[in-house]
């Protein structure tokens, strides 16, 4: 397959009083046909929230949605029973199955950053599921998301894997995934070269599976998220 670029100031952009928003796919009003997601993967979205402030509550159903803190913090509530509180470093899975109801609101007192994805599941009619981890990043990739919940990463509906790396200047991170997937790589803060191209905050690329895909980290290093996709 042809390599997919999408660079971070081509996004979509909803910008309010609380919340900046960055749409890597058609999202909301933002609609092209050219842009409907990659793949499994229908939304990632780049959000910075005001303290204070967020989503009240609002309905989901037959999606698989995983969220990324990245700063900050930020409460969810649910029809399912849970309230908690989503800290930097933390992962949601929540599988919207059959149907559910959630906030999402910064309590805080601070500006929070999230990525907050939406993959689309094995079909519909799931049960309604949530769950919440800690992720410690260590050298090289990290699992957040993986279909046998192996070391720890949490398993949605789909045989979707997904990691992240915080790789420090220069580092190199090989961009291996299984031969029958595609994947995808999502720059959350930093530079680098990939595909011997540039990328930076925001950027994304899919892929086909290639044995010498790999990031090389620019001087600030990067941050980075790997999806293998099916």
């Amino acid at each position: 397959m042809t390599l997919v670029f999408r660079p971070a100031g081509e996004r979509f952009h909803s910008r309010l009083d609380w919340l900046d928003s960055w749409h890597s796919f058609s999202f909301s009003h933002h609609h092209d046909p050219a842009w409907m997601g990659f793949g499994p993967l229908r939304v990632i979205n780049d959000d910075t929230i005001a303290a204070g402030r967020g989503f009240g509550l609002h309905p989901h159903r037959d999606m698989e949605i995983v969220t990324v803190m990245v700063d900050g913090q930020l409460n969810h509530h649910d029809s399912m029973g849970h309230s908690e509180i989503l800290r930097a470093g933390e992962v949601q899975a929540m599988s919207a199955g059959t149907g559910v109801v959630h906030s999402e609101m910064n309590l805080g007192d601070t500006p929070c950053r999230l990525l907050q994805i939406w993959i689309e599941p094995d079909g519909p009619g799931h049960p309604p599921a949530y769950r919440q981890e800690p992720f410690h990043l260590q050298s090289g990739w990290t699992p957040l998301l993986d279909p046998d919940g192996r070391q720890g990463a949490l398993a949605i509906n789909r045989r979707v894997r997904l990691w992240r790396a915080r790789a420090g200047a220069g580092e190199r991170l090989e961009l291996a995934i299984a031969t029958d997937a595609t994947g995808w790589l999502q720059v959350i803060d930093g530079q680098g070269t990939a595909f011997d191209r540039p990328v930076q905050r925001g950027d994304g690329l899919g892929f086909a599976a290639t044995p010498s895909d790999s990031l090389q980290a620019g001087p600030d290093g990067a941050d980075v998220l790997l999806f293998e996709l099916r």
